[in-house]
Order: C-alpha cells, then sequence, then structure tokens
C-alpha cells in the first residue's frame, strides 16, 4: 500500500484532494445502546476511526471493512452506503495534506484478541456521544455524536 501513499503524496502536491476510506465499527449492547469503536493512531496515540487508503480492486467498502481488521481487531458486514464523509489534515515527513474520507458503518460480528496492529493500537468501545469528544476532527465528531444506524442494517 505504499505505492497508494505515494501516489496520493504525488496528487496532494498537484494540489488535488486525496481520498481514503474509514470504518466506524459498532455494536448494541444487551439494553439497545449503541457502541462505537475507536482506536489510537499509532504515532500520535489520539483516538481516531480505522482508516486507510483505497485498495486497488476493492471498493470503499471492502477497504473499510479490511482497514478494521487490521487496525481494530474486528470483523463484521459493512453498510453498502456510506454514513457521512469528513476532511482532515493528515500529517506527513514533509508536511500536511488535505484528505477526504468517506466513512462506512460496521456492524462488528467479531472481536479478535489478536490482531495484526494490536501491538501498536488500544481500542475503547464507547457511547458515540462520548467517543464524539475524544476525536479531534470536527466533522468526525459531529458524525459519530449525531450517528443512527439505518433500521435496515447491513446487507
Amino acid at each position: 500500500m505504499a505505492t497508494t501513499k505515494k501516489k496520493a503524496v504525488r496528487k496532494a502536491k498537484k494540489g488535488q484532494r486525496i481520498r481514503q476510506v474509514a470504518a466506524i465499527p459498532f455494536r448494541l449492547r444487551e439494553d439497545g445502546g449503541l457502541e462505537v469503536l475507536l482506536v489510537t493512531s499509532r504515532t500520535t496515540r489520539r483516538f481516531i476511526v480505522p482508516k486507510g487508503w483505497p485498495m486497488k480492486g476493492k471498493s470503499g467498502r471492502r477497504a473499510a471493512t479490511i482497514e478494521a481488521q487490521e487496525e481494530a481487531g474486528v470483523l463484521g458486514k459493512a453498510l453498502k452506503q456510506p454514513a457521512g464523509t469528513y476532511s482532515y489534515w493528515k500529517r506527513m515527513t514533509d508536511g500536511f495534506i488535505r484528505v477526504d474520507v468517506s466513512v462506512y458503518l460496521l456492524q462488528v460480528t467479531e472481536e479478535l484478541a489478536d490482531w495484526r496492529e494490536a501491538a501498536n493500537r488500544q481500542r475503547a468501545w464507547l457511547p458515540p456521544a462520548d467517543a464524539a469528544l475524544l476525536i479531534d476532527e470536527p466533522e468526525l465528531s459531529t458524525l459519530l455524536r449525531d450517528l443512527t444506524i439505518p433500521a435496515t442494517g447491513p446487507s
């Protein structure tokens, strides 16, 4: 995926907007309350949602599902339509670039005890309003705070 990141940096330097995909893993508690999963970033240790670069030959929904497995150690089914989008400034070695992120809701079916980035990340299940308070990106914070799960669920 390093080539995708390099391509994105080249596009950003030309003034083009670049894209990422993200997942908001969620589950319903026994009392019907909604919880979302946040993970810490590897470098700044801030709470974020699992996200990454688009993957060649994979839909945004599929790429978001893979990122959730790699970064948060969860398996599940993503809803077909994005729940929303947000933009943020991504820190790169030589500065910052603006990134537009498509966010997919992922209904968690399994939480893995061991996963690819377990040694580098912590995860936390929280009510969406609490999760929103921990997120630095204002648009993502608003998306989490106002989160509702469509009645149809994943398809």
